[in-house]
């Protein structure tokens, strides 16, 4: 039985430990990029010079580069074709912050070139927003009402959210394989310090594997407890 005296097995069993785990993944970041924060790049380039050095290699005009506030703030927004760095990325010259910057101009570079993964992903954006807002509504009100087709749709709509998770982890990893290649190629790091932009961003990307695997564990839970009742009305 999924329920014992008030307790859910499949969420203790599958989902937990994958939070356990994203947990881990969002401290490892949070650390790798401190740690390597504070190691300066002997070239003393900048978290914006590195960005638009990237952009230069992958033969991208046109695109903004921004300071945003916050930390760890730093993305690439194709509405507005620009990279916004956070103040500990923009200015700095860190092998961390030239990894990070390295990286949102990788997505940059994605959009130029129309990368099929990030199309796919912006794509399915508003299937997920919707999914993420009615899903658990869905399944709530078809347990209750034991309407069995309401619990299907609701299971579908988490099922985009799971999707878009799963559409991610490719734009990112190949983002940072964009980036640390843009970065030897172009001898933006010296070669002894390439691995620690390596490690941030690849502490980075666990936490895209750790969000997908919460994601397939509480798609998995909600199958196993309510897909029995979506196959049947009533």
């Amino acid at each position: 039985m999924p329920y014992y005296y008030g307790f859910d097995y499949y969420y203790i069993i599958l989902v937990l430990p994958c939070i356990a785990f994203a947990m881990w993944a969002q401290f490892r970041v949070k650390s790798t990029f401190e740690k390597y924060s504070h190691v300066y790049s002997r070239r003393q380039m900048t978290g914006a010079q590195a960005a638009a050095a990237v952009l230069r290699a992958g033969g991208v005009n046109g695109v903004r580069i921004e300071r945003v506030a916050g930390h760890l703030t730093d993305h690439f927004d194709p509405r507005d074709n620009v990279i916004r760095l956070s103040q500990s990325v923009y200015d700095s010259t860190s092998v961390a912050s030239i990894g990070v910057a390295a990286h949102e101009a990788g997505h940059a570079v994605q959009y130029a070139v129309g990368y099929a993964p990030m199309k796919l992903r912006a794509a399915i954006i508003p299937l997920t927003n919707l999914g993420s807002t009615l899903a658990l509504p869905l399944i709530l009100i078809g347990f209750l009402f034991n309407y069995g087709s309401l619990i299907t749709v609701g299971i579908a709509f988490f099922a985009f959210s799971t999707l878009f998770q799963l559409v991610t982890l490719p734009v990112e990893l190949n983002a940072s394989n964009r980036a640390l290649a843009a970065i030897q190629d172009g001898g933006l790091l010296y070669d002894d310090e390439c691995p620690m932009a390596k490690k941030t961003l690849w502490a980075a990307a666990m936490t895209y594997v750790a969000a997908l695997a919460v994601s397939l564990a509480q798609l998995l839970r909600l199958i196993l407890l309510f897909g029995g009742r979506g196959r049947s009305d009533d």
